[in-house]
């Protein structure tokens, strides 16, 4: 993962649901690009930081198995209220289907009460070795790092 859009686990319920926190600041340089004088997160992002979410929850059910969790579909999204520097953007990830090379999850982002972004999306997962046998170990530097970051952001603090 090259870039990290959750800031803290707030609750989970293994294999079935997962919330995270993504605080939203102005050091943030792609607000300023987004609409010069109105920053706010792309929509994109909040997307991007509900699939963080969702895969965050396979690799804890699945114990880390695959190196790669990654959006295959989007479906149905929709945007409500803006998420601006200052925010916390609350993302909920609700399993409805785990396998153990796909999953799909009911997605849902808020700020206080109103709804910033909701729809569904399908993950894929799958590991580096699974097309090039010689990037095993590659794919076992990449789940340890990925296993030092959920234990960060399992112990961040929720504001």
């Amino acid at each position: 993962m090259k870039f990290s859009l959750v800031d803290a686990l707030v609750s989970l319920e293994s294999g079935k649901a997962i919330t995270m926190i993504k605080q939203v600041s102005l050091a943030e340089e792609y607000l300023a690009d987004h609409f010069p004088d109105f920053p706010v997160l792309p929509g994109v992002m909040m997307l991007e930081a509900a699939v963080q979410a969702a895969a965050w929850l396979v690799r804890e059910c699945q114990g880390f198995h695959h190196s790669l969790v990654v959006l295959r579909e989007a479906r149905g999204i929709r945007y409500g209220s803006f998420v601006a520097p200052g925010h916390a953007l609350r993302v909920h990830a609700q399993a409805i289907r785990m396998e153990a090379h796909s999953s799909e999850f009911k997605i849902r982002g808020t700020v206080g009460e109103a709804t910033a972004i909701q729809g569904r999306v399908e993950l894929v997962h799958k590991s580096l070795k699974d097309t090039d046998s010689s990037l095993a170990g590659l794919d076992d530097v990449m789940i340890e790092q990925l296993r030092r970051q959920w234990h960060q952001l399992q112990r961040a603090v929720v504001a």
